[in-house]
């Protein structure tokens, strides 16, 4: 467990009922013990307005999953459409990102659904990575921008986990990163799902899961296997990845 991050100071306090109180804010990160994910919480708590700091650093509290009388879904939609980026890829990619956590934190400081890190954030103008549509509104203006940088949706999906830099150092190959080729094969096994799920009865949860492999740890005397991944698209335009 990562010990909390506390903004507001331990206060030993002989109590008076009577003296005003209060509300402050307390903004923690702990470990998600069954994703690896860090979360941020935020909770609200009554202390003496006598004691109580009269300045605070703003918390940015995270919204819950619908924003407003938008889901997941209407936003993922309408920032696929205003962008043009197939849904189905977005919807994989916070898959393998967050697990559609909008309150998720990787251990390197990236947030949201969509995992943004604060410095791209600010070029994609999102002003809370929490806030779902901010978040994933700026995610799917990055996954365009990485198409049309690389015109390749695979070295796209490479890009956004290892950084566009790391692709081009690579002679625009995926990046002999294990994290990035495992990312790549997870989005485009998420995305083949995706696309059987729309043509066939949905698999159960629990048949589903077993169908994941577990990951496999790294052989430290060896280069990662470039693993391939294979974008082609139909007649009707929509992208399909596949793996070799």
């Amino acid at each position: 467990m990562i010990a909390a991050l506390v903004l507001l100071p331990a206060l030993a306090i002989a109590g008076d009922a009577a003296a005003p109180m209060a509300k402050r804010q307390i903004s923690s990160v702990a470990k998600d013990p069954r994703t690896g994910k860090l979360i941020r919480t935020v909770r609200v708590v009554d202390v003496p307005a006598a004691v109580a700091p009269k300045a605070l650093k703003p918390v940015v509290t995270p919204l819950p999953v619908a924003a407003g009388n938008a889901t997941i879904q209407d936003i993922v939609e309408a920032a696929s459409a205003r962008h043009g980026v197939d849904p189905d890829l977005v919807h994989s990619v916070i898959k393998a990102e967050s697990n559609y956590n909008p309150n998720a934190v990787s251990p390197v400081g990236a947030s949201g659904l969509m995992q943004l890190m604060p410095a791209t954030a600010r070029q994609l103008g999102v002003l809370n990575a929490f806030n779902p549509k901010d978040n994933i509104e700026g995610g799917v203006k990055y996954l365009r921008y990485l198409q049309d940088k690389f015109q390749d949706p695979v070295l796209a999906l490479a890009a956004y986990n290892a950084g566009p830099g790391s692709v081009e150092k690579y002679n625009k190959t995926i990046p002999p990163y294990r994290e990035t080729q495992d990312y790549v094969v997870k989005v485009a096994k998420n995305y083949r799902d995706a696309k059987k799920s729309k043509a066939v009865a949905p698999v159960p949860v629990a048949a589903a899961a077993a169908a994941v492999e577990a990951p496999k740890e790294p052989e430290a005397a060896k280069e990662p296997e470039v693993r391939k991944v294979r974008a082609y698209q139909d007649a009707n335009g929509r992208m399909y990845l596949s793996t070799q």
